[in-house]
């Protein structure tokens, strides 16, 4: 039977990318509700620091770091210190990501698919990768892909994006296919619109934020911490027989069917 105890992440190390803002902040205030330590990355030291500010008046332990995960050399060394400084690390949340093109698919220029590939694909790799070792000398681990609904159907001027997140899916199977002897349960969260500083251009041009809720049955966009809940969920002892899956939160857009027009 399920209770409190198997959501409690006291004595659990987490590390989230882009974890300054957005959905990321808000699973690092979560975690650190549960018990656990989490290490927080970013592009921006500035957001790092006002990130670190509100989670320590939470009451958590909480190490920031600059890091790009498009650079293999800076994930590998992210996730060094973070074991460095809090011992290991036995949650891993790939959140970072990044979409330079928005407009007409055929618009998009090489450059801005090897930087979409290379941070929300290459980078969600990365990180795994230099963190598998670790959770495997641990005795197991969570790793949980922040991927989107814009995986699993196309979204209006984002073609590009939809592509890495699809990626990010199949990316998320392959490796908890790969992994599950080793007890590291590999696993994927699909947000539908959620308001953050990433979905501005969404929620902040004329006439798009209109059709966009109404694609959505709650007619409203979610909030970074209605994601935080299944992510805890993901990260805790209640997921052990559950790895290689996708958990839409979306308002029940994809349910419904329903298209930004």
């Amino acid at each position: 039977m399920a209770t409190g105890a198997n959501f409690d992440l006291t004595g659990k190390v987490a590390l989230i990318t882009g974890g300054s803002r957005g959905i990321g902040l808000a699973i690092a205030r979560t975690y650190v509700a549960a018990g656990a330590k989490v290490a927080i990355a970013g592009r921006k030291q500035a957001a790092l620091d006002e990130a670190v500010g509100i989670i320590r008046e939470d009451g958590g332990d909480v190490l920031a770091m600059a890091a790009h995960t498009g650079d293999a050399a800076a994930a590998a060394a992210l996730v060094e210190a973070v074991t460095g400084h809090f011992g290991g690390v036995d949650i891993l949340v790939n959140n970072a990501a990044t979409n330079p093109h928005f407009g007409p698919f055929l618009t998009a220029e090489d450059s801005h698919w090897d930087k979409i590939l290379d941070v929300n694909v290459k980078g969600y790799f990365r990180v795994a990768k230099a963190c598998i070792p670790v959770m495997r000398g641990r005795g197991g681990g969570k790793i949980i892909n922040v991927a989107s609904v814009a995986g699993l159907e196309p979204q209006p001027m984002m073609g590009v994006y939809c592509v890495s997140k699809a990626a990010v899916l199949m990316m998320t199977e392959v490796l908890a296919a790969e992994i599950a002897s080793d007890n590291i349960q590999v696993n994927a969260i699909a947000p539908g619109f959620v308001k953050t500083r990433f979905s501005q251009v969404l929620w902040d041009t004329p006439g798009l934020y209109d059709r966009l809720v109404q694609a959505v049955p709650q007619r409203r966009m979610g909030e970074p911490e209605e994601i935080a809940g299944i992510a805890l969920y993901l990260a805790s002892a209640a997921s052990s027989f559950t790895t290689g899956a996708t958990f839409v939160v979306d308002g029940g857009q994809l349910a419904a069917g329903l298209n930004v027009g």
